[in-house]
């Protein structure tokens, strides 16, 4: 187990029964692993075809490859691959002289860890697959099928999430009605001015639904009614400073 392997020393061979090279091994593996106890260290083997999530840590791309483990420290075991090779190792402490894999790309690290559950779900994929096709009878290309609609349908509630959660931490401005700038420097006599005009206006406004002719003639006085709360809104300033 995993977790076993981040306390006291190991050496763990990840191997494949179909390698050749890995079946070579097995008879020095096996001789090493009956000093184990003596030695005061933990031999042990992980076969990648059924254990994919422990190999996508240490990302093996070559077999058999061997590593040393203790407390947490990671060293690729590199030399010749005898029973008395790996004594030696273990006895001289020979893995002292080798560089630990760094901790950014250690198989503990957040990094190896999703590969880990990549590796893991291709695993279970895979067996899906296999359930669907041999014990369901299920026709193969239905199968990819089944899981290209499991892949749009997630991918759909993921994006749906990651919307919600930017929503959540970055709002979207809502509109605000338009203020007019100099409300708050009006003086009361101003501002009961524009009271007034504001009402002659909308007065006007009605009036122009009426008479096409007289729209035209309340056009021209909105024009003067704006050109008056401007220049109020202009002294209105002044005054307010003052």
């Amino acid at each position: 187990m995993w977790r076993d392997l981040l306390e006291g020393e190991w050496m763990v061979e990840f191997y494949a029964p179909w390698c050749p090279a890995c079946q070579n091994l097995q008879p020095e593996w096996e001789k090493f692993a009956e000093w184990g106890e003596d030695l005061g260290v933990n031999v042990a083997k992980v076969d990648v075809t059924e254990q994919p999530g422990l190999s996508g840590r240490f990302i093996i791309t070559a077999l058999p490859t061997i590593y040393h483990c203790k407390d947490g420290e990671f060293r690729r075991y590199q030399g010749a691959r005898t029973k008395t090779d790996f004594i030696n190792f273990i006895n001289d402490q020979e893995w002292k002289s080798i560089e630990p894999v760094s901790s950014w790309f250690g198989p503990s690290s957040f990094l190896m860890s999703s590969m880990s559950a990549l590796f893991q779900l291709s695993m279970w994929i895979r067996h899906g697959h296999g359930y669907l096709t041999e014990n369901l009878g299920i026709p193969v290309w239905g199968s990819y099928a089944i899981f290209g609609l499991a892949t749009l349908f997630s991918g759909l509630i993921l994006g749906l999430m990651m919307v919600f959660l930017a929503d959540c931490i970055c709002p979207s401005k809502r509109h605000r009605p338009a203020q007019y700038p100099q409300s708050r420097k009006l003086s009361p006599e101003a501002g009961e001015l524009l009271k007034k005009l504001d009402e002659e206006q909308e007065a006007d406004e009605e009036d122009n639904s009426e008479d096409e002719m007289e729209g035209k003639e309340v056009s021209n006085r909105d024009s003067s009614l704006r050109a008056v709360r401007q220049r109020l809104a202009k002294t209105a300033a002044p005054l307010d400073k003052s």
